[in-house]
């Protein structure tokens, strides 16, 4: 065990989506998903702004392989500074789903819950630190100069 907390998601960019329409055979979980993808996208925008799924964060509170571990699952929105290099905040739902923890109570598991949000921004910014900076920079300068030729418009969905 060389990692005390292991963080596992899987990232939807907003600005990806260009339809908001849910197909009328998806199935309920599915549905759900779509309209959870979309309130994030009408409270936080779809510029600068990721939507983690998939999700599940947890914590080894002892050199044991099995005693002392606690287990979120989480979905919502990561937001990132305009260069898009670094978690500006994050909008997420935690919920604690498995734990060997017999001291746990409900005061830490609150607790716990706030260190989620904690533990996934810095998380995310070794995502985006593993990523290619080099195209973020490259898209970014390219959304820029479009901004800039066009006057400051720079379309919707953007």
């Amino acid at each position: 065990m060389d990692r005390w907390v292991e963080i596992q998601f899987d990232c939807l960019p907003l600005r990806s989506i260009d339809r908001l329409d849910i197909p009328m055979d998806a199935s309920p979980k599915f549905q759900e998903h779509c309209l959870r993808v979309k309130a994030a996208m009408e409270k936080h925008g779809s510029h600068n702004t990721y939507y983690l799924h998939n999700a599940k964060c947890t914590y080894h509170l002892l050199n044991h392989p099995v005693d002392g571990m606690i287990q979120f699952k989480f979905h919502g929105t990561v937001m990132t500074d305009a260069d898009d290099m670094t978690t500006r905040g994050s909008d997420l739902e935690v919920e604690l789903v498995k734990e060997t923890c017999t001291w746990l109570s409900e005061p830490i598991v609150h607790w716990f819950q706030e260190t989620v949000q904690r533990s996934v921004a810095v998380e995310f910014d070794h995502y985006i630190q593993a990523g290619d900076l080099k195209k973020t920079e490259e898209r970014i300068a390219k959304i820029k100069a479009e901004s800039e030729s066009d006057e400051g418009f720079m379309g919707m969905y953007l």
